[in-house]
């Protein structure tokens, strides 16, 4: 059998505020209550599991490749929201895309303060990112 992620628990101040702008923005299922949790399905099987925490939050970054066609999709809520986004993951390049290994990307911050990324393409094998 070969290994593959399951879940993975997203510490929020506000599970139901996150879990819901993710649900919203990416267009994904409605979060499922799984006591103490609100689990976000996504297309592969995997969960995100909300939960709120007992400490202070640490970003963590999160990473969703998506189609071409539902970037067009999300980026417009992003902008049409008025989020704060960048086409780098340093802030450098703020209020547009990249066009990194032919596809695009973007980076913006979800309620809780995680590092959130779109893109329509893969990292290359290394996992640099490109700045292109």
């Amino acid at each position: 059998m070969t290994v593959s992620l399951d879940h993975t628990i997203v510490l929020a101040h506000d599970k139901q505020r996150s879990a819901q702008f993710l649900t919203a923005l990416l267009d994904l299922p409605d979060p499922i209550p799984a006591d103490p949790f609100l689990a976000v399905p996504l297309g592969n099987g995997v969960t995100l599991d909300f939960a709120d925490p007992p400490v202070e939050v640490q970003p963590q970054h999160y990473a969703f490749r998506v189609s071409t066609e539902q970037f067009d999709v999300i980026y417009g809520r992003i902008v049409a929201q008025g989020l704060e986004h960048w086409a780098d993951p340093h802030q450098s390049r703020p209020g547009t895309f990249n066009r990194n290994h032919g596809g695009r990307g973007v980076y913006f911050h979800d309620p809780a303060g995680h590092h959130l990324e779109v893109l329509t393409r893969p990292d290359d094998a290394a996992g640099v990112v490109s700045e292109s």
